[in-house]
């Protein structure tokens, strides 16, 4: 649960761990989501290298409002770094992401990560690009816009 505009947000998360072996489950994540963390290693050169690949699959079986975020993990290893920061901000634009470095060693950036993720979820909602009622990754009121929720003071239906 996170506050966004001081509304309730609920998020359910799914960590697929980008393992080959997992893949035919992971495309039965992908369905309806509308928001992605698309996380590689900046210490291990292949996890980037794989990104096109996860990326490509998210948006074929995702919505196509989905948000995805860019995250190059382990930035608390800066002396071990194989991908700089300037590739992973390529990536990001060139794909249309949000890009940040975040640790999950030493929490930095991880919870602005999924407040970021929520936010411009929550913006598309409000913007209009998301129908929050017929939108397969949202729960009606997930995002604090429906009346019977707000009536109960509970963020999800």
């Amino acid at each position: 649960m996170i506050t966004i505009d001081n509304k309730p947000i609920k998020l359910q998360i799914w960590d697929t761990a980008g393992q080959e072996t997992f893949r035919s489950v992971t495309r039965l994540y992908y369905r309806g989501r509308v928001g992605t963390l698309l996380v590689y290693d900046i210490t291990r050169r292949e996890t980037f290298n794989h990104l096109a690949i996860w990326l490509e699959e998210a948006r074929q079986y995702a919505s196509e409002n989905m948000t995805t975020i860019l995250i190059g993990n382990k930035c608390d290893l800066e002396g071990e770094r194989v991908v700089s920061t300037e590739e992973g901000e390529q990536f990001a634009r060139e794909h249309g992401l949000i890009f940040m470095e975040a640790s999950a060693k030493t929490a930095q950036n991880v919870e602005k990560a999924f407040i970021e993720t929520a936010t411009t979820i929550y913006k598309r909602i409000q913007d209009g690009m998301i129908n929050e009622a017929t939108e397969p990754g949202v729960r009606p009121g997930s995002f604090g816009n429906d009346a019977s929720s707000k009536q109960r003071g509970r963020c999800c239906g």
